[in-house]
């Protein structure tokens, strides 16, 4: 007695509602993890991003309230906290009460911190320039005013 046997056919699945490769989310955090890492290698000491953005601020806007340094580097209060304790403990910033509201107390970069932020400028530009360096000039360009939207 002969079986019949009959092929199965390879049927290719129907593309699925939600790929992950095609997520803006998952594109970022992927870009995120190249940057970071990048930044890790190259930042020369042991900063943290967020403590980075801390230290960085500070030497652009000089000393402000712990509060307006969180929202002048996208930190929530608990944040920005933390990073600023590190930092001091470190030496590299510290407190003082504000002399137009004495309620308030002031962050500042110490001199350590000052010399610190000045000395690693030149890393995290190029940590920048490593990071958009698969990019031409004009999709640099663009790549930012798109990101600068999406804030």
């Amino acid at each position: 007695m002969a079986r019949s046997v009959t092929a199965k056919k390879s049927v290719k699945p129907a593309k699925p509602p939600y790929v992950l490769d095609e997520q803006v989310g998952f594109i970022l955090r992927q870009v995120w993890q190249r940057h970071s890492s990048i930044f890790t290698r190259d930042i020369g000491t042991n900063l943290t991003p967020t403590q980075w953005a801390a230290l960085s601020k500070l030497a652009e806007t000089g000393p402000c309230s712990q509060n307006q340094l969180g929202r002048l580097t996208a930190m929530d209060v608990a944040t920005i906290k933390g990073v600023i304790d590190r930092l001091t403990a470190r030496g590299l910033t510290e407190t003082s009460q504000d002399p137009e509201d004495g309620r308030r107390l002031l962050v500042s970069l110490t001199r350590a911190g000052q010399q610190l932020a000045e000395k690693l400028a030149p890393n995290a530009l190029a940590i920048t320039r490593e990071t958009l360096a698969p990019l031409d000039a004009k999709e640099r360009d663009t790549l930012m005013a798109l990101l600068n939207k999406l804030r």
